[in-house]
Formats: structure tokens, sequence, C-alpha cells
């Protein structure tokens, strides 16, 4: 088994997603022992049923993937997908929020979610690297550790770009060495894993997680 396999967040988020894919998904997952599955919430309850017995967690996301939904809808989004059997959820913050400066609304946010999952579900807050400054970026950081994330998370994978080296290097700088930082968006192979690995990413969300450990490179992602 490839050392990063428990490092991998094994993902399908695409809207066509089919009850085939999800199954593949999982039994892969279990094949090759990645850290979860992460799934749409509309497939929290199969994925759930799929992987019971093994230690593979279930991940979902939740305000995905713009963010732009309010605290509230976050919150119950999350106690529905936990009701469901997600043990992770990956939320995105409110982007335009944070852009404006509003941070008291950007912790509130996440603490919506931080708060419903509690005790129950680690919480990983997407920021969404490629639409932000350096400052932004490092000002979503400081709002989750705030607000009591278990992670800060690079991408959706839906936006103009994914993870870079770059972007992990100033989220491990800026969050210290015992948060989880999630590098996702864009990575297809071990080498590229590597990198991010390297530059402080102890999380790898993609579609490619069996290319990844066999050494390959896959040509799309999530």
């Amino acid at each position: 088994m490839s050392k990063y396999a428990k490092m991998i967040d094994h993902t399908a988020l695409k809207a066509d997603t089919t009850k085939d894919t999800i199954e593949t998904l999982c039994a892969e997952a279990k094949e090759y022992g990645f850290a979860s599955v992460c799934v749409n919430p509309t497939w929290v309850e199969k994925t759930a049923q799929l992987l019971k017995g093994t230690d593979v967690d279930v991940c979902t996301v939740i305000g995905f993937p713009l963010g732009a939904n309010t605290p509230e809808t976050k919150a119950f989004e999350t106690k529905d997908a936990i009701e469901k059997g997600a043990t992770e959820v990956d939320m995105v913050i409110n982007i335009g929020a944070l852009k404006e400066k509003n941070d008291e609304l950007v912790e509130r946010d996440i603490r919506s979610v931080v708060e419903a999952a509690k005790g129950r579900a680690l919480t990983k807050v997407i920021i969404e690297t490629s639409l932000l400054t350096e400052e932004e970026k490092v000002r979503a950081c400081q709002i989750a550790v705030k607000a009591g994330a278990d992670f800060v998370k690079t991408s959706t994978g839906f936006s103009t770009g994914g993870a870079t080296v770059a972007d992990i290097e100033l989220m491990r700088k800026t969050v210290g060495p015992n948060l989880g930082v999630k590098a996702s968006g864009g990575v297809r192979n071990l080498e590229g894993a590597e990198q991010l690995v390297q530059a402080g990413a102890t999380r790898i969300g993609a579609s490619s997680g069996v290319s990844i450990v066999k050494g390959e490179t896959a040509t799309t992602d999530y």
C-alpha cells in the first residue's frame, strides 16, 4: 500500500455522478485504503452503507461549490449529512464576505458548521485560494483557526484553479503545525501529491487517488 493512501480523500463531486460511480469509488477506497470517500450530500447515505465496517471515512461537502449559502443553511446541511453517515465535512466559506472584509460573517459562517459537527465529524474549511489574494488567504486561514476548524483546504476543484505548492506553504505557515491542511484541485499524479505533502499538506483531495498510489497520471480531476 502506498504511504500516501491514508492521506487521500477519494473524490467524486461532478453533477453527473451516478450510483455506479459511487460504488466504484467506495470499492477503490476499500482496496487501496484511502482516508475517506468524498461525495455530494445526496450520496452520503449510500456511501456510508457501502463503507460500513471499514476504516474509510465518509466525507461530504457543505455550501458547495460557491459557499454563498447562509450560515443557517450550512448548519442544517451539516447536521443532515452527519445524521446520514458523514464523518467529515468540507465547507466552502462565504468568499464575497471575505473579500469585502466582513470577517465577522466569515467567522460566523465557519463556526455554524464547526458547532453543528462538533464531536461528530471533522470540519475542513475550503477557502478557494484561486480567487484570493495572499492577504485574503492568510486572513481566511486565521479566521478558520479562530472558528475552531480542524483543517483548512485550498479549493473546491470547480473554480479557476486548484492546489499549488506556494499556497500550501502559506497556509501551513499561517495555521501552524497542528491544524490539518488539505490540498485539492488538480492533483493528478504521485509527483504532484509528494510536492504538496512536502510543502505541508496532510490530506489530498482528488478523484485521481488510484492513479496517485499507482504512480500514474490521471487526465481528469473530480
